[in-house]
């Protein structure tokens, strides 16, 4: 595969998985309901999200930086609303 080919590629992953979180974070948001949310899931998932944007940050990967910084904010936002809310 070229590289162009492996960097849309990989740019578009990031892309969905980034835009996959939207309408879970606009519903929680909106309805301030959390309760079907798994709390160790939810800690795991941000977490992750993190050392994947340390990692991105190490290889100076943009796509991966930039899907990385909106995830967590989105993964984090749910993790705040989830212990507030329960």
């Amino acid at each position: 595969m070229t590289r162009t080919l492996v960097d849309a590629i990989g740019a578009t992953g990031a892309v969905l998985t980034t835009l996959c979180w939207v309408p879970q974070a606009l519903k929680i948001i909106r309805e301030r309901e959390t309760r079907a949310i798994s709390l160790p899931g939810t800690m795991l998932c941000v977490l992750g999200v993190l050392l994947w944007l340390v990692y991105g940050l190490a290889i100076v990967d943009g796509p991966l930086i930039g899907s990385s910084i909106v995830t967590f904010a989105m993964t984090a936002t749910i993790l705040v609303l989830k212990i507030r809310h329960g």
